[in-house]
């Protein structure tokens, strides 16, 4: 077995632990943070109460792992798509439709993170807000650096890109199972690039 490889132990630890993330946001999401118990969120996966402290030491943890999949993990998977070659308009619609995607995959997740996020200790609201303010100055960024070449019209890059993300993220609150998830990353995108950054008045 080599580093990079998980034993198959560890791998059924960090399955379990995706179950348990999954099964306390649905819980999160219903019923509110500080009314369901660990012992609820135990019985959802199929473990002993006292199994379940061996992957989360608390609930709080718990919340605190939902909040850095929607934040951390989300990052790590998005920012690359910055990075890549392309104009800033085309690294932006990237961008757009892949957090979009996410939204989709994880609606209940993304939910829980904002509306639960006073749950989180000082400490860990702090890491989650650092990480939120990152991924916005790297939006901001983009931005910026399309103005500069001559592709959006705005005058704000700061504002123009809470606009965006603030559009994107509320879509988390009415998004349904029938919504064409593809459809409305195109609609969107073209929201943002054509309406808040005013692409086509350039």
């Amino acid at each position: 077995m080599t580093v990079d490889q998980p034993s198959a132990a560890g791998g059924r630890s960090s399955g379990r632990r995706a179950e348990i993330i999954s099964a306390a946001a649905d819980f999160f999401a219903k019923q509110g943070f500080h009314t369901v118990g660990m012992r609820e969120i135990a019985e959802a996966v199929g473990i002993r109460g006292a199994s379940l402290y061996n992957h989360f030491s608390s609930k709080e943890e718990i919340m605190y792992a939902i909040a850095l999949r929607m934040t951390r993990d989300l990052q790590d998977l998005h920012m690359p798509l910055l990075d890549a070659a392309g104009t800033p308009k085309e690294r932006l619609a990237n961008l757009m439709h892949a957090h979009i995607r996410s939204l989709a995959d994880h609606q209940t997740e993304h939910l829980v993170s904002l509306r639960e996020q006073t749950a989180l200790t000082p400490e860990h609201l702090a890491e989650i807000t650092d990480i939120r303010k990152y991924y916005q100055r790297r939006v901001r960024d983009v931005i910026a650096a399309g103005i500069a070449a001559g592709e959006f019209g705005v005058a704000n890059p700061h504002q123009a890109a809470v606009a965006i993300l603030d559009m994107m993220n509320g879509i988390s609150w009415w998004l349904n199972d029938g919504q064409d998830v593809g459809a409305l990353a195109d609609t969107y995108t073209s929201y943002a690039i054509d309406g808040v950054l005013q692409s086509d008045r350039v």
